[in-house]
């Protein structure tokens, strides 16, 4: 088949374009290096089967002519990370929105199948866990700037059902929980490479908050696993879908056991929310998906640890490290 990623060259996307160059497929991606690296795919360029094309999804008339040809859509490019969200609203919104409507609207032109990833934070405040995924999402005041990614994902995830729901457009909902692994920079706040690469250098790690809070932690090839089957089954279209790890663990935990794997002397140094982020920061303290309903309709079941997780972005590091 021939299969189209946008943000083929960030963390989730440039695994899942390394898996179906694995089964076969004609890959493109397409992604304006704004918070994916050329690094990641870097060893793809000149692979028979694979295109690489450095420009944004806004740019309707090639994405129309790219979704034209093409016969499945991963849509993976996304504004990420919580620093980012919160340095950034106005481009998160935009970002998100207004790529998926694009992407949306020439896949229902086209009859495409269409995968659109939505995220965890949806869930907002919920305290019902596991978080299944008919249950009602809680988010907080729109003055508090944490909450545009939660909801202007929540709105995509709306448009996509929407198009299920008028025209059958066989599109997949997916909310993706804490994907962690190799690949995954701590650029824009995620928890785990900054943890680990701070564990690797004895430098301190800084908690936010308390360290009470709890997440899971999927490995990202677990979650490819996942998301390749998607498309090939017409009984998860119109569908949200969750998928990740249900092992919970707290962060304070999280960078002790950093520390543990990594033979590291780091101290743990905890770090207001405010001082973090700014105003306007709200956490959440435990999030935990439901996997039942992957289970059932893809045979979905996590098979990698938060130790091998933490242990193969340790690898990664001494690698590069030893290149630098």
């Amino acid at each position: 088949m021939k299969i189209l990623i946008t943000g083929g060259a960030g963390f989730v996307g440039s695994h899942l374009a390394d898996k179906f160059i694995d089964q076969g497929h004609e890959i493109t991606v397409v992604d304006d290096l704004s918070t994916g690296r050329y690094s990641n795919i870097q060893h793809l360029e000149g692979h028979e089967r694979f295109r690489l094309i450095i420009d944004t999804v806004l740019n309707e008339r090639m994405m129309e002519r790219l979704i034209r040809e093409t016969d499945h859509v991963y849509h993976m490019a996304s504004a990420v990370g919580v620093r980012l969200i919160m340095e950034q609203p106005v481009k998160t919104i935009e970002t998100i929105f207004h790529g998926t409507d694009v992407i949306l609207k020439f896949c229902s032109r086209y009859r495409k199948r269409v995968l659109i990833p939505s995220t965890s934070e949806v869930y907002g405040k919920g305290a019902s866990v596991p978080f299944k995924e008919d249950d009602d999402l809680l988010t907080g005041s729109t003055d508090k700037h944490r909450w545009a990614y939660a909801c202007a994902k929540t709105l995509d995830e709306f448009l996509a059902l929407a198009h299920y729901k008028e025209t059958r457009l066989p599109v997949v909902v997916v909310r993706l929980f804490n994907t962690v692994g190799p690949r995954q920079t701590g650029q824009y706040g995620m928890v785990v490479p900054r943890f680990v690469e701070a564990a690797m250098k004895n430098e301190p790690i800084h908690v936010h908050g308390d360290g009470t809070q709890q997440r899971c932690f999927g490995h990202v090839l677990d979650v490819v696993e996942g998301l390749a089957k998607l498309l090939d089954s017409p009984e998860c279209f119109g569908q949200v879908i969750n998928l990740g790890n249900n092992e919970e663990i707290s962060i304070k935990q999280l960078a002790d056991k950093a520390i543990e794997l990594t033979g590291s002397t780091s101290k743990i140094q905890y770090i207001p929310y405010e001082e973090a982020y700014g105003e306007g920061f709200e956490d959440m303290r435990r999030r935990v998906p439901s996997l039942e309903k992957a289970k059932n309709l893809i045979g979905y079941q996590p098979t990698r640890s938060l130790n091998d997780i933490i242990n193969d972005v340790a690898g990664e590091f001494k690698t590069s490290s030893a290149a630098a």
